[in-house]
């Protein structure tokens, strides 16, 4: 695991110096660089060391040192890989990056289709004068790229972008718009404009000044056509090969343990492939509302696992709040990549690598908006005049709970899903801002620019895209295409490399993917139960009470700390002084959101925490 940055078109080789070394914290153990001063190209690299710790240096060449390619990530077949390359190709190296030069050399662009793992790839062919760049398929791995008059450049993060002199600040509006209602700016728009994420399955070639992309892998639902049983062993033989795959590393390895059935499977495997305990970590919490230590206590107990945990206060996490913008250089209104980045740092202590649960959810229906929708398409069946009077009436008249997710704060957002189009009703569940809320925000110029937009196109798209035999399963798409891509792991890629620790997700390979997405929804979301299939797997292998108990999420109290220890914090960061600095926003509205807050007549908590880690973003990233 590393961070890349380059360009080819204009720099010098400090320039490039400058935009790797901003991501020393995603590799501390070295740097290498690549700089042809005739072609005005460069690559740099740091070094995260994870596969062969003394020969894996990047730049990697092929033999005659006319292919140079910087790697961010883990190819996990890349064993298998070199076995059919060896007789033909001279290895230097134990690393998987020199598998992925001479695979190169044979199949040109087709290298990516044969890649199992994680990865952002920045490859430069010296003879035609082509940089190509790739991202992994469910796009685990980070990858920015801007264009400037003649210019490519390139980053595992925008702000090694930053460093180049060619780069302009300007937050694009589209994409602001898009982060107020998402949490996040939507792939393959950034906050800045000119700056892109590379789309996933996806590369990018550089050739002549001119761009074109390609796509290497489409997954597709619905053609699964074998019985439960059949799908049930076939479930556990990819999850048991997945994990034991992930489990090669030169380094300390471990997992992240939170007692939920994600981590808990995960842990079961590389426990079941593993000749030694496997060490798992969790972290507990003083304040009761939001600790789920016990399970985490439970699972490793019961799996037999080298278990560490560490406790933390409330405070703890207060104190990260300011810090926020520091782990992420485009705005991302996710709070609890607090408690990531501290479950996070606490692991750096013993390992190298963590394996994670991601993904779980996403592939099998399993957050509670999947009932919601069910729910949603009964609710919607009721006469509206009978909804409007007297159902959402009393639902929104209903007095604001303290609790992490109170009754109140869920069947108020229920209601928010319902606007002019079902078909963005999760969107809206799983966001902030509503297009009415937007409207009050924005100054009225602004707005007038903006309001035409479709802030939710990218859920059109998808489901466009995609083949899917049922909407259900369109829906699971868009999920990974959004929520699960832009919010949850770019969350846990931002809080793990901040503290140069490698995250691994199992659930997340393709082919796992590939066949998960072939089975009909109703072995993933039958009747109320969430998950279907994965909890009948692993109901057999893991305590009852870790299966089939109700999701919970690494959440924080946002709600409580904003009425009481943010509260100052908040009235600073949404001032009228500082809204007044870039001029996008209404401050009359944003103090109607904070007073109705404060004195609970609403629970505004999204809202405000959205508009505060944007403000944060701002005053560390959008100086003049």
């Amino acid at each position: 695991m590393c961070g890349i940055a380059g360009f080819v078109g204009r720099g010098t080789r400090e320039n490039l110096e400058k935009m790797t070394r901003t991501l020393k914290y995603r590799g501390p153990d070295g740097e290498g660089y690549f700089f042809d001063a005739a072609l005005v190209v460069g690559l740099g690299h740091r070094r995260l060391s994870i596969i062969d710790l003394g020969g894996g240096k990047q730049p990697m060449f092929n033999e005659d040192k006319t292919v140079a390619l910087v790697f961010n990530g883990e190819i996990y077949n890349f064993l298998e890989l070199r076995k059919d390359l060896e007789n033909r190709h001279k290895f230097l190296t134990g690393s998987d990056t020199e598998v992925i030069v001479h695979l190169y050399e044979e199949l040109g662009e087709q290298v990516f289709e044969k890649l199992n793992g994680m990865f952002a790839i920045a490859l430069y062919d010296i003879k035609k004068q082509k940089l190509i760049l790739a991202r992994d398929r469910l796009g685990k791995k980070p990858l920015y790229w801007a264009q400037f008059g003649n210019s490519i450049f390139f980053g595992s993060e925008i702000k090694a972008l930053m460093q180049h002199p060619d780069f302009k600040k300007e937050i694009d509006l589209q994409s602001l718009n898009k982060y107020l209602s998402y949490d996040y700016v939507p792939t393959p728009l950034s906050i800045w404009k000119n700056v892109q994420k590379l789309e996933p399955a996806s590369y990018l070639v550089w050739e002549k000044e001119k761009i074109r992309t390609g796509v290497f892998w489409k997954t597709s639902f619905g053609a699964w056509d074998g019985s439960e049983a059949q799908a049930l062993g076939h479930l556990d033989n990819l999850l048991n090969e997945s994990v034991k795959m992930r489990l090669i590393s030169d380094v300390p390895l471990g997992i992240f343990l939170s007692g939920g059935l994600d981590s808990s499977t995960i842990a079961y495997y590389a426990q079941k492939n593993s000749s030694v305990p496997v060490k798992t970590f969790s972290i507990a919490f003083e304040e009761k509302s939001f600790d789920e230590s016990a399970y985490a206590r439970q699972a490793a107990k019961f799996l037999r696992t080298e278990h560490f945990e560490k406790r933390f206060f409330a405070k703890d996490l207060l104190n990260l709040v300011p810090r926020i913008a520091e782990l992420s250089d485009e705005p991302l209104a996710d709070a609890s990549i607090l408690p990531t980045y501290l479950l996070s740092q606490f692991t750096r202590e013993k390992v190298t690598v963590a394996l994670g649960g991601d993904g779980g959810d996403e592939l099998f229906a399993g957050y509670p908006t999947f009932q919601a929708d069910k729910l949603g398409n009964l609710y919607e069946k009721i006469p509206a005049v009978f909804r409007k009077s007297i159902l959402e009436k009393i639902i929104r008249s209903l007095p604001v709970g303290h609790g992490n997710f109170s009754l109140d704060f869920k069947l108020k957002k229920f209601l928010d899903g319902f606007g002019d189009f079902s078909k963005y009703r999760h969107q809206r569940w799983l966001g902030s801002f509503l297009k009415e809320e937007k409207s009050k925000l924005f100054n009225q110029e602004i707005w007038q620019e903006l309001k035409n937009q479709n802030e939710f196109e990218e859920a059109d798209r998808y489901r466009l895209d995609v083949k899917a035999d049922t909407e259900q399963n369109a829906l699971i798409y868009e999920y990974m295409r959004t929520y699960l891509m832009d919010e949850v792991l770019v969350k846990v890629d931002r809080a793990s490399m901040f503290n140069s620790l490698e995250v691994r997700a199992p659930f997340l390979d393709y082919r796992l993917v590939d066949f998960v997405n072939s089975l009909p929804y109703n072995f993933k979301n039958r009747g109320w139960q969430t998950k279907y299939l994965l909890k009948r797997l692993m109901s057999s292998k893991l305590p009852k009470n870790i299966v089939f108990r109700r999701k919970k999420g690494f959440g924080v109290p946002l709600g409580e700390w904003l009425r009481k220890d943010l509260k100052d914090f908040c009235n600073q960061l949404l001032s009228e002084k500082e809204i007044s600095k870039s001029g996008f926003f209404s401050i009359s509205y944003i103090e109607q959101l904070k007073n109705e807050h404060f004195s609970e007549k609403k629970d505004n908590r999204k809202l405000l925490w959205n508009l505060m880690v944007f403000q944060l973003w701002q005053n560390n990233w959008n100086k003049n």
